[in-house]
């Protein structure tokens, strides 16, 4: 099942930094999409502005939640083969990460991060065990990626103005537009898959699972709810 008659498979990568799953997505993915023509466009989102459109608390924000959290993501990167190491502090504010990576944005696709981009931030912070909001260390990232502009001879904007500031703002409402509620989320062909464990679906989808055609998948929607929870 391809996106296009080419056999190309067009996939949005909706990401936050600050989450450990779409640190490890990010790194698996192209062991799961090995063998595929693919083009994955990288888009930054704000987590905490879903999470507050949704009325949701993050896993780090409960406790029990964020000491298994924790403990998880260690143990499947282990089991993955992926370098991960914990933050000096979890949670931090990952806005300036997010407007540095959209700072690099270029002008026929404004709200994306190329891979080199969406890597550099990603281990930034799940690499070293530093601390990501660390002003000397972004400091450091954002001289990496302004580097990195001049060899494509694109000019730096400044990160933190208005146009960059507009950019989040407006993946972060496309994101809930289209349904989107927790990172990483992978859309292809309208559908989205969310969450690490997600991946082998993803995969499934793309290699024309017949699954796919029978039904199951507009059936989750039509579920009705047998009772709910007054907030």
């Amino acid at each position: 099942m391809s996106n296009n008659s080419s056999g190309l498979h067009d996939i949005e990568f909706w990401y936050d930094p600050i989450s450990p799953y779409a640190y490890l997505a990010f790194e698996c993915l192209p062991r799961v999409l090995m063998g595929l023509s693919v083009q994955v466009r990288y888009r930054p989102v704000l987590f905490a502005g879903l999470l507050k459109a949704h009325g949701q608390l993050g896993p780090a924000e409960i406790p029990g939640k964020r000491d298994w959290t924790y403990r998880q993501v260690l143990w499947l990167a282990r089991q993955h083969g992926v370098a991960l190491d914990l933050p000096a502090s979890h949670p931090f504010n990952p806005l300036p990460l997010l407007r540095l990576g959209l700072a690099t944005a270029t002008p026929g696709a404004p709200g994306e991060t190329s891979r080199y981009v969406t890597e550099r931030l990603f281990h930034h912070v799940w690499r070293g065990g530093h601390d990501a909001a660390d002003p000397a260390r972004l400091a450091e990232l954002q001289s990496l990626l302004q580097d990195h502009m001049a060899q494509r001879d694109q000019p730096w904007p400044d990160a933190d103005g208005p146009e960059i500031k507009a950019r989040l703002r407006a993946n972060t409402d496309a994101a809930l537009a289209a349904g989107l509620f927790g990172v990483p989320t992978l859309v292809s062909a309208g559908k989205a898959f969310w969450g690490l464990d997600a991946l082998p679906m993803l995969r499934a989808w793309l290699d024309g699972d017949d699954w796919f055609g029978q039904g199951h998948w507009e059936a989750a929607m039509r579920l009705p709810a047998g009772a709910s929870r007054s907030r």
